[in-house]
């Protein structure tokens, strides 16, 4: 089913419309900004900060993939070395999901390292 030209000219509005309040919207942050600097330098003071986000990501990231690849090993190597296939895989890629996972709370700072509180008292 085409549409009709009624329907063209709703949608051309409705874009005017958008077109108008994104430009209205742009003059408002154009005027919010300090005059002097550019709106790289406020955003970015140092040049390694904006890599930061990326880099704890990264490192977040490798610690649950770590923590599952050494339980998948762990699992693997005993299968083969006792000859219980597949009860050492899938139990070690348990506790090595449950590692990385809690690997990564300590990294975010969820969960405070071991020895903590021997430290802080």
């Amino acid at each position: 089913m085409a549409p009709n030209a009624h329907d063209r000219d709703d949608r051309s509005s409705e874009e005017a419309d958008l077109s108008a309040r994104l430009q209205r919207l742009g003059e408002k942050l154009d005027r919010q900004r300090p005059a002097g600097g550019s709106s790289e330098s406020a955003s970015d003071p140092r040049p390694g900060t904006r890599f930061a986000g990326f880099a704890r990501g990264f490192r977040l990231s490798s610690e649950l993939v770590a923590g599952v690849i050494v339980g998948a090993v762990l699992g693997w190597s005993l299968d083969h070395w006792l000859g219980i296939s597949p009860w050492g895989m899938i139990v070690f890629l348990l506790v090595g999901f449950a590692a990385g996972v809690l690997n990564v709370m300590r990294a975010a700072g969820v969960v405070p390292e071991p020895g903590a509180k021997d430290r802080d008292a």
